[in-house]
């Protein structure tokens, strides 16, 4: 969807890559992070169930997890294919990763506040 909005406003070369890599990871650290919030854990029963336990009491501890490598993933993304800045790269980053931890604890923050 990203690659075509940028096809459709005539803008061509590695930005288009990167915004579609960035939302591509946006929303891949979205999905997992909530998923670590809510406990799932594909297959893993009858096992030790101290660190679900302990990520739906935390759930803003858990979220900076996937903030900060949104963060990291964003930054190398942007530096690596486009002409963008530093700073550029590194505030984009920054906001991303932001938005990540924003949405992972407060589903993790819903989802404790339903179970109670």
């Amino acid at each position: 969807m990203s690659v075509a909005l940028h096809l459709v406003h005539g803008h061509f070369g590695l930005g288009i890559l990167a915004g579609a890599l960035s939302v591509g990871a946006l929303l891949f650290y979205c999905v997992g992070g909530a998923g670590a919030v809510l406990g799932y854990s594909g297959g893993a029963r009858g096992r030790d169930h101290r660190i679900r336990r302990w990520a739906r009491e935390h759930p803003w501890r858990v979220a900076t997890v996937p903030g900060a490598l949104m963060l990291v993933s964003d930054f190398v993304i942007r530096e690596v294919l486009t002409s963008q800045g530093f700073f550029g790269s590194l505030w984009t980053g920054v906001w991303h990763g932001a938005v990540v931890a924003a949405v992972v604890g407060a589903v993790g923050t819903v989802s404790a506040a339903r179970r109670a």
